[in-house]
């Protein structure tokens, strides 16, 4: 009987001892809307506008391959009854192939875009992490999360976006 009760009192006081760690090393969690960081950083505004100013040089190249398909088409049907078939098949032929260029054209230019997309995005998102990470060291923080709709709740207190931006905004006009 005695050993038992040393055995439970050792247990007790084990237990209060590891409480008593954990209260002393006070657990501090975080989040960050890493899209928002995104959407609203400088960073961020200025790859949309890269973006933005590579889709419109593409806009105005669709647009002027449109126009050129279009008086090709228009000059086809007009002409269509005047000219031999061997004349007509050929000029049909080349309607169909420029058609073919402007269909892939199309496919390079949204390729190419989305791959500009992901490639800024992703270098933008790396550096938000890493200035995260170092705030989150410098503040103590035990664990800082990214803010999305998996998420049930967390307190206002701990939503990190705001300081998160200001720093990143601020790392990059170094």
């Amino acid at each position: 009987m005695k050993k038992i009760i040393v055995a439970l009192a050792i247990s007790l006081s084990s237990i209060a001892l590891t409480s008593a760690a954990f209260a002393a090393d006070a657990v501090k969690i975080g989040s960050v809307d890493i899209q928002k960081v995104l959407l609203l950083s400088n960073a961020g505004k200025d790859a949309k506008e890269q973006l933005a100013q590579k889709a419109n040089k593409y806009e105005a190249e669709k647009n002027a391959k449109e126009e050129e398909l279009k008086k090709l088409k228009a000059e086809l049907e007009k002409q269509s009854v005047l000219l031999s078939e061997t004349a007509r098949n050929a000029k049909e032929k080349d309607y169909q192939q420029r058609l073919k260029e402007y269909q892939r054209f199309l496919k390079d230019a949204q390729d190419d875009l989305q791959a500009k997309n992901d490639e800024l995005t992703n270098r933008i998102v790396d550096e938000i992490v890493k200035v995260t990470q170092e705030y989150g060291r410098k503040n103590a923080y035990t664990a800082v999360f990214v803010r999305n709709e998996t998420m049930i709740y967390l307190d206002d207190k701990a939503d990190l976006t705001e300081e998160i931006l200001k720093l990143f905004n601020a790392t990059k006009k170094k």
